[in-house]
């Protein structure tokens, strides 16, 4: 019992470190954020949308698997960077 509580923890970690990765990748190619230690990315808003599209894939695919919070985070995540994206798309025109 403890083993498979252990592999749920890690899933569920391992899960919402996977949706971060993909918001972090979206809001450096939108300009927002910046990774620490190395060169400013370039603003790329297709490859934001890229990553944004990458988080609607997996919140299609998760559909009725995810938990409460789960669902939730990758809700608000997709949120976030789609409100950011308009934003940035409105500040390229």
């Amino acid at each position: 019992m403890s083993e498979q509580f252990d592999k749920n923890e890690k899933h569920k970690l391992l899960f919402l470190n996977l949706v971060l990765i993909m918001q972090s990748a979206a809001l450096q190619n939108m300009g927002r954020i910046e990774n620490p230690g190395q060169p400013p990315v370039p603003v790329n808003l297709e490859q934001a949308r890229t990553f944004i599209d990458i988080l609607d894939m997996i919140a299609v695919k998760t559909r009725n698997n995810l938990l409460d919070d789960e669902k939730k985070f990758l809700e608000n995540t997709l949120t976030q960077v789609k409100m950011a994206f308009v934003e940035e798309t409105n500040k390229s025109k």
